[in-house]
């Protein structure tokens, strides 16, 4: 049975993605400064920006998912939001790195692109914004992401560990499609995030595959459900709410997705399969 640790195991995501290897054999660790509402697997206290802790908490593991960060923007001073998520991921992969695991999934953010915490009103150069779209973010929680994905890079390039870096769209768990109706006929919400969401049971399936899945080197993939969180048209959201954005890159003719997915559903052979519609009456 092969051993994965997860950080982050007791946040929003947490809890699928251990859910998620434990149901496909996996024996599990969860690594976290605080212990979870519900005990899945073993928890152990760790301090992810202490090297030491973080050797010792991945000592024996084949693979790692890394979870664990201040996940938004503004929350605490932004030199904190820095030091602690670029931080711990670097000790994250550093360790593994070290100890000669092989495969490790870490979790950067569409935030990365820079639209979504935007003081300045930026926009999309084009959509659906896919990898290759410029990461312009004007605060650290979307610098941290990016510098992430570099130490990614540095990781897999001296030591040939695979790492996938998740930008992942905006996070719902089950219980949160209730507050869907509040916004799904308004435009103007959730517009700096293009409107998108990513169930957590699809996301933890990304994460199970990425570990699974072989040869991707250190590679940055968009995860995102198929359809955006609105009632409305994608090209009308456009029009309303970004109406000088003129390259689309893609037919939109229903709600489709405005944060590419194509490049993880090829390479992981992933599909995204809960959809907001499915469980909301509108």
């Amino acid at each position: 049975m092969k051993k994965v640790v997860i950080t982050g195991g007791s946040g929003l995501l947490g809890s699928a993605v251990i859910e998620e290897f434990i149901g496909n054999g996996y024996n599990v660790v969860n690594a976290d400064i605080k212990h979870p509402k519900e005990a899945l697997c073993k928890t152990v206290i760790t301090d992810l920006t202490n090297l030491g802790e973080v050797y010792g908490v991945l000592a024996g593991a084949d693979a790692v998912v890394h979870l664990a960060a201040i996940p938004v923007a503004y929350s605490h001073p932004n030199e904190v939001t820095f030091k602690n998520n670029v931080m711990s991921t670097y000790n994250i992969l550093e360790a593994a790195g070290t100890l000669g695991i092989k495969k490790a999934v870490i979790s950067s953010s569409e935030s990365s692109y820079g639209i979504c915490f935007s003081k300045q009103n930026l926009k999309p150069q084009y959509v659906p914004i896919d990898e290759e779209h410029p990461q312009l973010p004007e605060e650290s929680y979307g610098l941290s992401k990016i510098v992430n994905e570099k130490t990614a890079d540095m990781i897999h390039q001296r030591t040939g560990m695979q790492v996938v870096s998740f930008r992942l769209g905006n996070v719902i768990s089950p219980e949160m499609y209730k507050n869907f109706p509040n916004f799904i006929h308004d435009p103007e919400q959730r517009k700096t995030i293009l409107w998108s969401y990513i169930d957590t049971r699809d996301a933890a399936t990304a994460y199970r595959l990425a570990i699974e899945t072989d040869g991707l080197g250190s590679i940055a993939l968009n995860i995102a459900a198929d359809d955006t969180s609105m009632d409305i048209p994608s090209k009308q959201l456009m029009e309303i709410c970004y109406p000088t954005v003129t390259d689309f890159r893609k037919e939109l003719s229903s709600f489709e997705s405005l944060l590419n997915n194509e490049k993880a559903k090829k390479l992981l052979n992933w599909k995204p399969v809960h959809q907001w519609r499915n469980y909301v009456k509108y």
